[in-house]
């Protein structure tokens, strides 16, 4: 499936150079010019990777991955940061602010290609560790449960029975699998137990 990036660059060369750039390598790209514009296009399709610039009109590139970083709904989008600030103050800046990369103008195009790659590499390494179930989230990273983007408290089996389940979403659990896997109880209850949930 092809992944969509979105980036904010008001240089219309640079622009223009990362528009090719990107679909040469087959992604779908979404260039802006305006930060503006691109914090209302992201409440409509959200990208798999954001290139952010910093000196932008209207909002420059701190207040907008702050406004991100802030977001639910965002947060966990990779941001790539690429500026002509250089200085490792500016760097570190951007790096604590939430950014996942920093590229220095001028840069490489495969050095660009292969760290957005990167990124993207990562992102889908961590999805593999997000569950999701209607409006119940689960972060096996994080170790952490969300009901409708708001964290909610588990008891450490009560976490282990739920991500069973959920890794087992529309699929019977039995007793003794729950015992076994959650307890390390290996034995046939007298009584079996079926639990499952569905999407």
């Amino acid at each position: 499936m092809q992944k969509i990036i979105y980036f904010v660059e008001d240089d219309p060369t640079v622009n223009l150079l990362i528009q090719e750039t990107l679909n040469e390598n087959n992604f779908e790209a979404v260039g802006f010019f305006d930060p503006l514009v691109f914090l209302k296009k992201m409440e409509s399709l959200r990208p798999d990777l954001i290139i952010l610039d910093i000196m932008l009109p209207n909002m420059n590139g701190y207040d907008v991955i702050k406004i991100l970083k802030n977001n639910k709904n965002y947060e966990e989008i990779p941001v790539i940061m690429l500026t002509a600030k250089s200085s490792e103050l500016d760097i570190v800046q951007g790096l604590d602010m939430g950014a996942s990369d920093y590229i220095t103008k001028p840069f490489g195009l495969l050095e660009f290609i292969s760290r957005i790659n990167v990124n993207l590499r990562k992102v889908s390494m961590t999805q593999d560790k997000i569950l999701t179930c209607r409006d119940l989230t689960l972060n096996s990273v994080q170790h952490k449960v969300y009901f409708k983007g708001k964290p909610i408290e588990f008891t450490a089996k009560e976490y282990d029975i739920l991500e069973l389940l959920m890794q087992n979403v529309s699929i019977v659990v039995t007793r003794k699998q729950l015992l076994k896997k959650i307890w390390g109880f290996d034995f046939q209850p007298k009584h079996e137990l079926l639990i499952c949930i569905s999407k």
